[in-house]
């Protein structure tokens, strides 16, 4: 199965296969079956600004978000684990060491956003 790369020591970044409690955030879960939970998180995204899908597969899916002001681009990763109903989940800056939060709000943000949806 198809692993998210582990979270860099810096604090830009959250990931739900993360053991630290500095970068460690909750997955999602999901009562559909597998392709309507992807359906309905694309459809959450896509209504997101700034938000371009990259790659995609049957479990997978990479995007990437751009801040407004500054332009910088944060890589967000999706992971469907059909077997326990999961999606797991990276969201990190491509650059810099700090992100003031940002990669763990936006993700408690579409988690808002998707619930009840899965």
């Amino acid at each position: 199965m198809r692993q998210l790369v582990p979270c860099p020591s810096s604090p830009n970044c959250v990931s739900t296969q993360a053991k630290n409690g500095e970068h460690a955030i909750a997955p999602f879960r999901y009562q559909t079956t597998r392709a309507e939970a992807k359906e309905a998180l694309k459809a959450i995204i896509r209504s997101l600004p700034r938000t371009k899908l990259v790659e995609e597969d049957e479990t997978y899916l990479h995007y990437e978000f751009t801040s407004f002001l500054l332009r910088f681009v944060d890589d967000v990763e999706f992971l469907f684990e059909d077997e326990t109903k999961t999606i797991h989940f990276r969201s990190a800056s491509r650059t810099g060491y700090g992100d003031l939060g940002v990669n763990r709000r936006r993700m408690e943000d579409i988690r808002k956003l998707i619930e009840g949806k899965l």
